[in-house]
This record gives structure tokens, sequence and C-alpha cells, in this order.
């Protein structure tokens, strides 16, 4: 029996608002695990290298592999952290730039706009006022926010180091969820995932440190203060697709603006504009696009709906969640459909897939042997 379009159509919204449902309401396990989840599979060759090479315990070789990774954000948070303080003691600099601009801004509005200047610093003076008046509330969110934050990577390290413990036996389970003569696709897909989402996070590191360098090193001849930490902010920040580059870009004209030259700022909006231009035509397709592709207007609408769900961690979350849907959605057969509307009409992809399955079946083959 045959069911009918509407039918199909009607299971299918339902099936989005429930899942939507239950993405709104368990933001706080769910972001975290996903998080634990792509950085599991980052860490996953290490673990295996530690316990088949090194023959060590798979609870030795997890906590070493978390240990990692908690190294390198420190030691990247550490190289941010001193950055913003040699900002910090640029502060007299910084407030002296921002009153000239100001009383320069003033002055401007005062003859185009025949607007008194008294006038002006009244309706400043009344805005600070009505700021103020919320500074405490302010500085009570901050401090909820920032322990929401170390509890929100509190669990991110807990729930990698279990799923890194306890992946054989998670496997399993995905296994045993399915009959039988379905448990092939199914270790098809886990193995895709496992191999794409690795391959896809380890190419949105090398295109981070990319562009951190060419940012660093461009902004070094331009001769702009703060290069380094401009370039690292940018390489960070370009992670998130289109808004990223964005921030950075803000970002870096302002504290360019704070600390340098008007002809400065002109040169690092171009530099910057450079910089993406070369990232989406040329580092991104080759270096991260290769591992999988998804169709711009689906990674928009991912963003969009990721932010609105869950915030900042949802638009980092929305490409590789979206790339693990499409892998899904390639192997099930009523669900290729929209496998390819995520994806790109690229021949070179298929390929690309193909060859990743032989490798993964060859992979299982001699896992269970």
């Amino acid at each position: 029996r045959i069911t009918p379009f509407y039918t199909k159509l009607a299971q299918i919204l339902v099936s989005i608002i429930a899942l939507g449902y239950l993405a709104s309401i368990g933001q706080t396990i769910l972001a975290p695990l996903i998080f634990a989840f792509l950085f599991s599979m980052l860490l996953l060759p290490l673990a295996n290298f530690l316990e088949k090479r090194l023959h060590i315990p798979r609870s030795v070789s997890s906590l070493m592999s978390i240990l990692a990774l908690i190294f390198g954000f420190v030691t990247l948070f550490g190289l941010l952290g001193s950055q913003m303080t040699a900002i910090a003691q640029d502060w007299p600099a910084f407030k002296k730039q921002v009153i000239d601009a100001t009383s320069n801004l003033q002055l401007w509005i005062s003859n185009t706009f025949h607007v008194d200047s008294n006038e002006q610093i009244n309706y400043l003076n009344d805005s600070a006022t009505k700021a103020l008046d919320k500074g405490t509330s302010i500085v009570g969110q901050t401090l909820i926010s920032l322990s929401s934050i170390f509890i929100f990577l509190l669990f991110t390290v807990l729930y990698t180091f279990f799923i890194l413990l306890h992946r054989r036996l998670l496997v399993k389970f995905l296994v045993a969820l399915f009959h039988e003569k379905h448990h092939t696709v199914v270790y098809d897909i886990v193995f895709q995932i496992q191999y794409i989402v690795k391959k896809y996070i380890f190419g949105l590191f090398l295109q981070m440190a990319i562009v951190t360098i060419l940012t660093c090193t461009t902004f070094l001849v331009i001769g702009v203060k703060y290069a380094f930490l401009l370039g690292l902010i940018t390489g960070i920040f370009n992670i998130i697709p289109y808004i990223g580059i964005l921030t950075a870009l803000l970002l870096a004209l302002l504290i360019t603006f704070a600390t340098s030259t008007t002809s400065h700022v002109l040169f690092v909006l171009v530099a910057l504009i450079i910089i993406h231009m070369i990232d989406s035509n040329y580092i991104m397709p080759k270096i991260v696009g290769s591992k999988v592709k998804i169709n711009t207007l689906v990674a928009l609408v991912g963003l969009v709906v990721g932010e609105m769900f869950w915030g900042i961690p949802g638009m980092f979350l929305s490409i590789p969640v979206i790339a693990i849907i499409k892998v899904v959605f390639d192997r099930v057969s009523g669900l290729k459909p929209w496998g390819m509307l995520l994806g790109e009409d690229d021949s070179e992809y298929a390929k690309i897939v193909e060859e990743a399955d032989l490798n993964l079946k060859a992979q299982a083959e001699k896992t269970e042997a």
C-alpha cells in the first residue's frame, strides 16, 4: 500500500515540530552533549593510538585525550588573555582616541544638522543615566552567564570523556535498535558519520589556522597594532559562516580605529575583504567543503534556526549537525531526496562518498576480524 503524499507531509511536519520542541526545551542537555560528540570524534584517533599502539587502558586513554583537549583550549585562551591584557594597558590612549572622535562627530553633527552641542550632551547624559539604572541587572546577568558558561564547559568535558569511554557500548546500542537485516546499513552510517565529522572538524581547525596566519601576516605588514590578537579573533570567528567574518571585521575596525590612524582602518577593511574572498573561494571549498557538501541556502537557514533555538552555540553546531543529518539521509532509501536537498549538485561529492564507503567497510571488516 502506497502512503498518500499529504499523509507523508503531515508526518514530516509533526516530526519537525516535535524535534524543534525537544530541541528548545532540551538545550541544557543537548547542546553540551552534541559539542561533546564532536570533540570525541576529533579526539578518537588519539584515543585509538594510545590504546592500540601504546596498550593504554581505555579509561586512561580517554582521560589523556581530554587533558590534551583542555591543554589546547587553555593555551588558546591564554594567548587571547595576554593580548587583552596588553589592550588594557593601552586603555588611556584608547579613551583619548574615542573622546577625540566623539568631539569631531559632535562638531560634524552641529555643522550638518544644526543641533547644538549642549543638546547633544544632554541627550547623551540622559542615555547614560538610563544605562546606569540598568547597570545592576546587567552585572547580575553577566555573572549568571559566566556561571552558565562554566557549567556548560564542565558538562561538555564530562560528556566527551564518557562518550570516549563507552563508545563501543553506544555503537552496539544503536545497532541493537534495528532489525538484523539493517545492521549493515547502521554500521555504515555510524562509520560514515565518524569519518565525515572527524574530517570536517579537522578541516575547520585547519581553516581557522590558515585564516589566522593570513590575517596576522597581513596586519603585521600593514603595521596594525595587536595584529596577533586581531588575526586570532578573525580565525576563531570565521568558523561561524557568514556572520562570523562580519563580527570579526567590526571588532578589528573598532580596535584599529582606537589604536591607529584612519588609513589603517581602511587598509584593515580592504585586507579582511580580500582574505574573506580567498577563504570563501579557495580555502573553504578545498579544505572544509571537500569533507561534506551542504548548499548555501541550507547552511544559512541552519544558522538562523540554530541561533533562534540555542543562540551562539546553535550557530556553531548548525553546520556539523546538518552534515550528520545528511549522512543519515543519504544512507536511508526513503530519505535520499532530503539528503539531495541538503547537498549540492556535485558528482565529485558522490565519488568521495563512494570512496569513503569502501574505506570504512574495509575498516569495519578489519575491526570485526
